[in-house]
């Protein structure tokens, strides 16, 4: 999940970097804090990151096809 979060901020622009709770990597489970990831960015954008995260899509919203290539012909290319 926090790879998620990077990326979509960092698709804004906006540097990220994870820090892990020391034991999580090692024993690979989470339980009251073990585990736990924390995702920092720069001070400055710290807002314009919570307000990146906070926005929601409806369906319609997005363009699933904006910048596709339009799949080839039967046929085509052959």
């Amino acid at each position: 999940m926090a790879k998620i979060i990077t990326g979509r901020l960092e698709s804004e622009d906006i540097p990220t970097r994870l820090r892990y709770e020391a034991a999580g990597p090692i024993y690979a489970i989470t339980v009251d804090g073990l585990g736990e990831v924390r995702i920092l960015v720069p001070f400055p954008e710290q807002e314009r990151a919570r307000a990146i995260l906070a926005q929601t899509y409806e369906d319609g919203e997005l363009d699933w096809e904006k910048g596709m290539p339009e799949p080839p012909l039967e046929g085509e290319g052959e």
